[in-house]
């Protein structure tokens, strides 16, 4: 009996569902514009089966019985070109119709605009990579066939299911009989498009599934006519289990597709078995390209953990979090068989693995950073940002961090420098790091509090991702030296001395500029904590920093975006003595009172705009600029 006729003999009639109009929507942008390499869908659909199968291995630990006789799990795909249609079949942990629902339902586990700007934003770039950065592989499906059928039984129930859609916005559910139904598994069969016929040829298929998926640990095997023997494709021996010296590069490469989803190629492979107390091997990748979850939330991480061989869970926080965009496995000779996902979270010999990978990942990037600078360089542009999570929550390994670490500085002509060059290269009398944070590295290169740094030669820090201010306060040295905040305190740049062809500044305040500082600080009162002469700036009039002991601004911004912030602190207002727009202002009368507290307050919008920020009165502001305007033409 066919699947078409299966589901109509049923008692129970098909139940149909919309997709989420998003979901619709994304179907329709995977078939018609986003992918260009159509061959994924097959790499998809046996990596999801091959994942069907570890985790029947898994769960066969506690019950035994779910595997019944047939133990040897495995992947068959049948070929029929008479019926345009191919097949692929595993014999892992299937579905019941409230799996299929929740899991061949919903793209993503998401259906937000955001998810779905982000697909249409790629539109038009590689279809492989698309797939793998968005978790949509089944749906891939859709871009060969007009529809598709997956009927799934699952291991040690008694009832069978069909899921069928055509991908245009509905899916059915119904009940099928269990003799048209597998033993225990998942078949999905597609329905090929006129235009794709070719993927019922046996040599393009079995090319297809070489080249792609010949690594999964389970085996797989080739029908080219539903009545013809099986071929075997695949051994489904375990990659990482072989000696480094039999595995190519292209093998390396097409595990780590297999195991990540992603289609780009790895930047790093860590492939290596460790053995002493503990015993355990570890295949690990470095991605080429930043996965689309690398920012998530929940921070977790995709490594797999496997128990001589067997699939346990990818939940076990093998690597810490600021690691989490590693790709790959560990296979652990020593934990038990029977172990439980609550025991491994807090199992000691689990700590000392992750111990021993963290250390040897972390080598390994220091390694490829004195080997190959270039190609370390593009693993910290995709992923220094959450690499420097770890100065933050890791201080066992906040040396080993702050080494790997890279930044672009006032300096650097857009290159990346290690901390160690910037130290090398300090001035005399420079005791501190200096570092500046924001959120945008052009208007953190344009800020006026960098002015007296650059008349010295000092090189300063450009600091643009989140989790700098976070960092930055957690008291990070490096040789002795300390970090700091070239936008927070005093500047103290007195000692060291002005680079060849800057100007002197004027040793003094004058007594019409202090007086005019005096004033300001009596009109700004309310909006500021101190008035200052500022030792920092060179050519802009005045500038805003956090006070000595208060909270770096950006960190303020930071908490307050996000709802977690203390009351604000009154800013610092920093003045240049040796402005001609200052010195300007000073003169003044005292007939002037209004233009003077104008001025004031223009000045202290002026800082605020150069930080960032808004006036905090835009109504006044513009009125106060009206003012000005008037007088200047009247």
């Amino acid at each position: 009996m066919t699947i078409e006729t299966a589901s109509a003999a049923e008692t129970s009639a098909p139940e149909t569902h919309a997709f989420e109009a998003d979901v619709a929507r994304l179907l329709h942008m995977m078939v018609h514009s986003v992918y260009s390499d159509k061959t994924v869908f097959l790499r998809e659909l046996i990596s999801n089966a091959a994942d069907a199968c570890e985790k029947l291995r898994y769960e066969a630990l506690s019950a035994p019985e779910l595997l019944g006789d047939e133990t040897r799990l495995a992947i068959a795909i049948t070929l029929d070109p008479d019926a345009k249609t191919l097949t692929i079949e595993d014999n892992g942990i299937g579905m019941t119709a409230e799996d299929m629902g929740e899991a061949l339902g919903t793209i993503a586990r998401s259906g937000t605009k955001a998810f779905m700007d982000r697909i249409a934003a790629s539109s038009g770039s590689d279809g492989a990579q698309l797939i793998g950065q968005f978790g949509v592989g089944f749906y891939s499906a859709f871009m060969v066939a007009s529809k598709v059928d997956v009927i799934s039984r699952r291991a040690g129930a008694d009832t069978a299911s069909l899921w069928s859609s055509d991908g245009l916005g509905t899916y059915t559910i119904a009940d099928v009989p269990t003799a048209d139904a597998p033993a225990r598994g998942t078949r999905v069969v597609l329905h090929l498009l006129e235009d794709a016929t070719t993927y019922t040829d046996r040599f393009t298929v079995e090319r297809l599934i070489k080249d792609q998926s010949g690594h999964v640990p389970v085996p797989i095997t080739l029908r080219e006519k539903p009545d013809a023997d099986p071929v075997d494709i695949a051994d489904g021996a375990a990659l990482w289990t072989k000696p480094k010296a039999d595995i190519s590069v292209e093998d390396y490469a097409d595990f780590y597709r297999s195991v990540s989803g992603q289609y780009d190629e790895p930047a790093l492979t860590l492939h290596y078995r460790a053995e002493g107390l503990h015993e355990y091997s570890v295949l690990a990748y470095v991605p080429g390209a930043k996965p689309f979850d690398l920012f998530d939330p929940d921070r977790n991480g995709r490594m797999k953990l496997y128990v001589k061989r067997v699939f346990i869970t990818d939940d076990a926080e093998v690597l810490p979090r600021y690691l989490r965009f590693m790709r790959g496995l560990v296979d652990s000779s020593d934990l038990p068989l029977n172990v439980s996902r609550e025991m491994i979270q807090e199992s000691p010999m689990l700590s000392a693995i992750r111990k021993g990978v963290t250390g040897r990942v972390l080598g390994e990037l220091d390694k490829l950073a004195t080997r190959d600078p270039e190609a370390y360089a593009k693993i910290w542009e995709n992923f220094g940002a959450v690499l420097k999570e770890g100065l933050y929550e890791d201080f066992e390994r906040r040396e080993a961090l702050l080494k790997l670490a890279r930044f672009k500085t006032t300096t650097s002509d857009g290159a990346w420098r290690s901390v160690a060059d910037y130290v090398a290269a300090m001035k005399d009398n420079q005791t501190a790091i200096y570092y500046a944070v924001g959120t945008d590295l052009d208007r953190l290169e344009a800020s006026p509090q960098l002015e007296g740094f650059r008349a010295r030669g000092i090189e300063v820090l450009l600091l643009p991702d989140s989790v700098d201010g976070f960092w930055v306060t957690a008291g990070i040295d490096h040789d002795g030296k300390p970090f700091k905040s070239v936008t927070q305190g005093a500047a103290d740049l007195g000692l060291i001395p002005l680079v060849d062809g800057a100007e002197e500044p004027t040793a003094d305040t004058t007594p019409e500029v202090a007086d005019f500082i005096a004033f300001v600080k009596t009109t700004l009162a309310d909006a500021v904590s101190e008035v200052r002469a500022s030792e920092r700036l060179t050519d802009s009039a005045v500038c805003l920093v956090a006070a000595d002991s208060g909270m770096d601004r950006q960190l303020e911004r930071i908490l307050a975006a996000s709802g977690q912030a203390m009351p604000a602190a009154k800013p610092v207002l920093e003045i240049n003595p040796r402005s001609a727009l200052i010195a300007k202002l000073a003169a003044l009368g005292e007939t002037e009172t209004a233009l003077r507290e104008d001025a004031a307050h223009l000045l202290f919008d002026e800082a605020q705009i150069a930080d960032g920020e808004r006036p905090v009165d835009a109504r006044a502001f513009s009125a106060r600029l009206t003012r000005l305007f008037t007088r200047a033409l009247g």
